[in-house]
């Protein structure tokens, strides 16, 4: 299950609903937990990669004392955009980057912080290996990445329902992709690849996802994700018949006022190599 070009552009309506839906859905308990794991750790200089539109910077700029420098990247620039639209509640340092192919001289972070994004990059023993080249001896890598698609209840039953619409072909990016790197040998492999020799600490976290009404997850991860240039592709229609689909399979489900779901992330700490 490889990267498509599409899994990776974040653009159009994408950004806005992504911040405004699936931010306070999926992605806020998961910040609010890194940022409160990366505090404990009391960092000077901190890299965010993959930072979309800023749920975790946000929330580092909140627990971080005001001396310590943060710097946010992303590879999309409207995502990045719209990140510093929303702002935060002190200066940070906005910078479009790959992950692959960091702009930053070797050693200049003592903590390089991850929200969700590994599972994008396309070569991740790479984008380790630039983690480690631009950390400190002896400084923090902290990632998460989702689960198994099975623990996942929105991002699950929304697949399920996209199988029943496209029988002959599932639009396939929310497994493949957001819920593809779960397995924790390939990640230790990955790490190790990258030049991180110490063994990584593996935490699965749990939390519940709520939304006021089936609409919402059903917009936010037809619309609000790279599935959308998928589905866009599908005809002009496809999008609209998705996004209604899914509802109704949602409603079904948990019926037509609020619902809640669980889901399931792995949080990873891995210390880089003392030179």
């Amino acid at each position: 299950m490889g990267m498509q070009q599409s899994d990776k552009v974040f653009a159009g309506a994408i950004p806005d609903i992504y911040e405004a839906l699936m931010v306070p859905m999926f992605f806020a308990p998961y910040a609010a937990d890194m940022a409160q794991r990366i505090a404990a750790l009391e960092p000077r200089r901190v890299l965010e990669l993959a930072a979309g539109t800023g749920v975790l910077t946000r929330e580092l700029a909140r627990r971080l004392p005001p001396d310590v420098m943060i710097v946010a990247t992303d590879l999309n620039p409207p995502m990045l955009e719209r990140a510093r639209a929303a702002g935060t509640g002190r200066p940070v340092i906005w910078r479009e980057a790959d992950a692959m192919a960091l702009p930053f001289a070797d050693a200049s972070f003592d903590l390089v912080a991850c929200q969700f994004g590994a599972m994008f990059f396309p070569d991740k023993a790479r984008a380790f290996a630039e983690a480690h080249r631009v950390l400190v001896p002896g400084g923090t890598l902290v990632f998460n990445v989702w689960d198994r698609i099975e623990f996942n209840a929105f991002a699950r039953d929304i697949t399920a329902a996209l199988a029943t619409l496209f029988p002959e072909s599932l639009p396939d990016f929310i497994v493949r992709v957001p819920h593809g790197y779960h397995r924790q040998a390939t990640i230790e492999q990955d790490l190790r690849q990258g030049g991180f020799t110490a063994p990584p600490v593996f935490e699965t976290v749990t939390t519940t996802s709520h939304a006021e009404s089936a609409r919402i997850p059903a917009v936010a991860i037809c619309q609000g994700t790279p599935l959308r240039n998928i589905l866009e592709a599908r005809g002009p229609d496809a999008l609209a018949r998705a996004t209604d689909h899914c509802e109704q399979a949602l409603a079904v489900a948990y019926g037509t006022g609020p619902l809640s779901g669980p889901m399931q992330a792995h949080v990873v700490v891995v210390a880089a190599s003392e030179r």
